[in-house]
Order: C-alpha cells, then structure tokens, then sequence
C-alpha cells in the first residue's frame, strides 16, 4: 500500500514509521517541518511541509496523489504562549490536510484526534467512542482537537466516498520520547537526572488517566489503514493512572495537594515564563475520562502489548535518560543545549522551533 504520513518524525509517527518499515511490503511517504538527516528513514519518500503556510497546499497535494491512505499526525505543543500558531498548526492543519484529501481522491484518512477531545468526565466510570466530543474549555489543546473533531464531521458529511478513521487514544508514551518531553515539561535549567531524584509528587489524588505505548497506537493505526476501518477507536492500556502510581513511578511519595492549590502555582509559574507547560494541561488531566476500547478490540482485535504502568515507568525513565530517536523531534536534549537556544531564540515557550 501507498501510505502517507504527515508528522511522520514525531512521537507516534516514528512509532508508525518503525512498524511499517518492519512489514517491508508498503510504499512510505512522511511530511515534516524538518525532515531527517541523510541516511536516516531512507524507506520513506520525504516531503517538508509547514501546516500553517499556504504553500504547503500544493506539497499536501502532490504527495497525496495515487495514496491509498493518508494518516494525519501533524500538532504542535509548544510554544505554549502562541495559541495562535498552535490553533494554525492543528485546526488549520487539518483543514490544509483534509482539502489535499479531497483534491487528491484519497479513499481513506485517518486523523490522530485524543482523548482531549473529549467533554469533561462525569465519574470514572470509562467512555465509548459516542461520548461527546466538545473538549475542555479551559485547555487550548483540548479545544483545537474538538475543533479538529468538528473539521472532520463537515468533511464526512461532504465527502462521504472517503473513508474518516479517528483514533483517540490516551496519553501516549514510550522511551525514546524522553528528550522530547523534558524539552516540552521541564525548565531549561534542570538536568535530566533529576527526574530521577523527586522526593514527592504533591498532586490531587483524585487525577486519574488513561495512557499508552505509542508502538501499540501504531499497531491499532496499521490495523485501521489495511482494514479500511471507519469511525472512531479508543485506545488505552490498562490499569488507569493515578496520582499514587506516577509516585510509585519515580520511586517517590504521594502527597495530597488539593488540585486549586496546584493550579494556582502551574498558572503562575507559566505567566512568569518559569515553566512552559500552560494549566489548561492539568485541567484536561483531571477532566478527561477513561476509555472503553472494547470497539478496537471487536473490530481490529486490538489490544494493548504493554501495560500503562510500564508505559509510564519507561516514559519516565526515558526522561531521566535523556533518551532519544532520529529526528529532530525526537533529539537529545541537554542543559548546555537548551541554554543555546534560549539565548539565541528565546524561551521554548514563545519560539516555533522546540
């Protein structure tokens, strides 16, 4: 199969790439905003691309021609303090993506939506894929992935020999995201060894969420791409993640800290450009509910490799590692390195390049 990938060197599109490479008998093509080294993913036909530029129509287009399927990845988590391009990098993506789709007679997309699209939880008892899909107000990223979700329902109903797929997984993790994520979480100055070295977790101990390993995303992804599988998928791995296990992660003891407390200091901490992860990230952690995957399992026989507590104990170990992959994305982080760039480009939480 023809299968294209926008945001192929992220942290699921690696995940993907490694997947569809090992089966050895698909034609790849990835789209980037930096694309990888020579020599690095010489299985894939690279294009660069900027979702939020007007010339990547044409790339989109010509890329997407004689596809099979397009798998659309593409977002932006940072900077944190520019809702405007993030909005332009995943609202307006996706409408860049979904025309290329429609010029080319592409017969089958599938969208990575989240379960941040979701509307807040009523309990934790978990949710099927009919739950509504209108975000939580307060996360940016919760309202572009609705936003995203309502993209995709104009589009259906207009389109309606295209096949939609939307995968909406949980929290995604695996270790070579490591570097990534301390670039995106953690202040420039703190070494990655210190995630090692956390002596308590003072959260709420009502924060419960689902997560999962990206390579089981990518094994649901390519189930939905050669099953031509249309509609939504959970994804999530069990048991649900807690307060007190992401103590247990770090080795590290639980305590109770009542979720305003927390958000007070997150918000200020934020505006003070101290930290660059924006509060709206906690209060999509608290609002957003537990996935029921029994339609994955039913109609891809899908089902998690890994459990979510490894997945969070090798996320989190590959924070403490520094651990890296191929792409620039996926780079190794260093303090020095970080410095580097805050003093040439400012702060990751205003500069387009993280």
């Amino acid at each position: 199969m023809r299968i294209v990938i926008t945001g192929a060197t992220g942290n699921v599109g690696s995940a993907l790439l490694r997947r569809l490479i090992a089966a050895g008998n698909h034609s790849l093509v990835g789209l980037a905003r930096r694309l990888p080294e020579p020599g690095e993913y010489d299985e894939v036909t690279w294009h660069a691309a900027d979702l939020t530029e007007d010339s990547s129509a044409e790339v989109l287009r010509n890329a997407f021609r004689e596809a099979d399927a397009v798998v659309h990845l593409a977002w932006a988590f940072q900077p944190s303090h520019d809702q405007e391009y993030l909005e332009a990098v995943g609202v307006g993506g996706t409408q860049r993506v979904l025309d290329a789709v429609k010029a080319a007679g592409v017969p089958h997309l599938v969208h990575m939506s989240s379960v941040g699209a979701y509307s807040p939880k009523r309990d934790n008892s978990p949710v099927d894929e009919s739950w509504p899909t209108f975000g939580v107000l307060t996360s940016p990223y919760s309202q572009h992935k609705a936003a995203a979700e309502r993209l995709l329902d104009t589009f259906e109903q207009a389109e309606p020999q295209t096949v939609v797929s939307r995968v909406r997984p949980g929290i995604i993790g695996q270790r070579s995201a490591g570097s990534a994520l301390l670039r995106y979480g953690v202040p420039v100055l703190i070494p990655a060894a210190a995630i090692g070295l956390v002596p308590v977790v003072p959260l709420d101990r009502g924060l419960t969420f689902p997560m999962v390993h990206a390579d089981d995303v990518a094994d649901a992804i390519e189930r939905i791409v050669l099953r031509k599988a249309p509609g939504a998928f959970n994804l999530a791995a069990e048991p649900p993640i807690t307060t007190e296990r992401i103590a247990e992660a770090l080795d590290a003891k639980a305590v109770h800290l009542p979720v305003a407390i927390v958000r007070a200091a997150m918000s200020a901490g934020w505006h003070a450009r101290l930290q660059q992860v924006d509060p709206g990230w906690l209060d999509l952690g608290f609002a957003t509910p537990l996935l029921d995957t029994s339609r994955a399992a039913r109609e891809l026989d899908w089902s998690p490799s890994v459990d979510a507590t490894d997945v969070l104990r090798e996320t989190l170990t590959g924070m403490r590692d520094a651990a890296s992959d191929r792409t620039a994305v996926l780079r190794p982080r260093t303090v020095l390195g970080q410095v580097q760039r805050l003093l040439r480009r400012g702060p990751i939480s205003r500069r387009r390049e993280p």
